[in-house]
């Protein structure tokens, strides 16, 4: 084990960057707004860099927490206590890999409050990290409605013109469905006298009461991935946000609702899991079907991809109630591997925005005869979006599929016309903008991707092929903690028949 908080390191490395930044002089000088860049992304690299420390450490062979932390507050009625798994590690990892990503996004994009920007996005980082490795549920509770604030300030200050609706939108539907997980924490502490999520996970709530702990789970994570019919904040928070706003918003905090099922929805309410099983796969099935239909008729390119993410989530879901290994085994690889696709596709809209300040789809056409290597790079996240073989998308979406096919034939085969209908908007997207004759005077000028450009699609890239033929760092680092809570999930419901039986 390493013997220094590399936890704490990771999760609040971030503030040192944000006090950086505070004690810049104030100015929205060219002076200024540089020395804010550099430090943010310096700050957000040596993040990244001591989050790896982890993944070089990490026994992927234990389903138990590593990296633990354990300090007394709030009067000996919390804990800080803070550790990674299998399931929760490799969403750490999306977290600190992405944000140097979104720094060098914002560069040029942002150019109003700049050292404001930045320190909103050093938060967030903060906030996200502590999210996915807490231990206990008031420290999960604070990092996971913290993570609104910096989110509506993103959205609401460097937006579009709608920029004030949207974020109200955003903030007011999550923190609705918030106020029920938190009655939920104060229930289950009234029950089992801890908020420990380890020693939460071992312990059996009564039957009668874990429908209704289930349901206000539910409520707060269904809002946040966002699945139908509650996402409907999603569409406009994406068009709303600036680009690397929307690559965070898609990559990291729509994946906090899957977390959340996989860390206490399923291992901590087994038997209510398991009754609501049927009620997720409908409402996975409509937005799968659904939400790609209403994707075919976007004419807004960040409305189409925000669609698809809905789509991509029911996924997501379906694999992990299904609770089969290759289900919830899929479910997690495909959040990751979605986190690194979609966040592409934000920054793909996010290179002809920023020269043409237009998001429509029907402003562009031919765009191959100008960016040839953009044409390229759009092409290989298209395609990564589809579920292609051979990229990422594959893998999570074959896998997730299965596991549901497994448990339910009906479901897994409605779920498949999911991957045609994407296939037919993210194809269509791709014809409209890049095919075709450039006969739009306003593009006979643009330019393809500059070095910075492709110094932020290089990784992307590079890991949408690697996981798409070789998944296996992210299968293994997963797979004690997935047999473990499944173990624990068929004892449960062994344990409540039994009991029925006796009864």
């Amino acid at each position: 084990m390493v013997s220094w908080p590399v936890l704490s390191l990771t999760t609040f490395l971030p503030l040192v960057g944000v006090l950086f930044i505070m004690a810049l002089r104030s100015g929205d000088d060219e002076a200024s707004k540089r020395n804010a860049r550099w430090v943010a992304l310096w700050t957000t690299l040596v993040t990244f860099a001591v989050s790896l420390v982890m993944v070089w450490r990490f026994d992927p062979g234990s389903p138990e927490f590593q990296f633990v932390e354990k300090v007394a507050w709030l009067g000996g009625y919390g804990t800080y206590h803070m550790g990674v798994d299998g399931i929760s590690l490799p969403f750490v990892i999306l977290t600190t890999a992405l944000m140097p990503l979104c720094i060098l996004a914002s560069w040029r994009a942002i150019q109003t409050r700049v050292k404001e920007y930045m320190i909103a996005f050093l938060a967030l980082e903060i906030l996200m990290v502590g999210t996915f490795s807490a231990l206990d549920l008031v420290l999960f509770y604070l990092f996971f409605e913290g993570g609104l604030i910096p989110m509506f300030l993103i959205i609401g200050v460097w937006g579009g013109p709608r920029r004030v609706y949207a974020s109200f939108k955003f903030f007011l539907y999550t923190l609705l469905g918030s106020v029920l997980m938190l009655l939920a924490i104060m229930a289950m502490f009234g029950q089992a006298g801890t908020t420990d999520i380890t020693v939460l996970l071992r312990h059996s709530f009564p039957r009668d009461m874990q429908p209704w702990l289930w349901i206000a789970f539910f409520a707060s994570f269904a809002v946040k991935m966002p699945m139908w019919p509650v996402h409907t904040w999603l569409p406009d928070a994406h068009v709303e946000a600036p680009t690397a706003g929307s690559v965070i918003l898609a990559a990291i905090l729509l994946k906090m609702g899957g977390y959340g099922f996989l860390r206490f929805s399923l291992p901590m309410f087994p038997i209510a899991s398991h009754d609501f099983a049927p009620f997720v796969f409908t409402l996975s099935v409509i937005a799968i079907i659904y939400t790609s239909l209403v994707a075919l008729v976007q004419e807004d390119m960040k409305k189409l991809i925000a669609y698809s993410s809905v789509a991509h989530m029911g996924f997501v879901t379906m694999g992990i109630f299904a609770a089969t290994t290759q289900g919830i085994a899929g479910g997690i690889f495909q959040m990751i591997s979605h986190g690194i696709v979609s966040a592409a596709l934000f920054l793909c809209v996010g290179v002809v925005y920023d020269r043409m300040h237009s998001r429509e789809i029907a402003a562009y056409g031919g765009l191959v005869n100008r960016m040839p290597v953009y044409a390229a790079v759009f092409l290989l996240f298209t395609l990564a979006n589809v579920g292609l073989p051979g990229t990422s998308g594959f893998v999570g979406e074959f896998l997730a599929l299965l596991g549901t096919f497994k448990i339910n034939a009906v479901v897994a085969t409605f779920a498949t016309f999911g991957v045609i209908l994407s296939a037919c908007y993210a194809l269509w997207l791709y014809r409209k903008v890049i095919f075709g004759k450039l006969e739009k005077p306003v593009l006979a000028h643009i330019t393809d991707m500059g070095w910075r450009e492709s110094v932020v699609f290089a990784p992307l890239v590079v890991l949408t092929i690697l996981f798409g033929v070789y998944p296996k760092p992210v299968l293994d680092m997963s797979a004690a903690s997935v047999t473990a809570l499944l173990d624990n999930y068929q004892r449960a419901l062994g344990a409540a028949k039994s009991a029925a039986l006796v009864k």
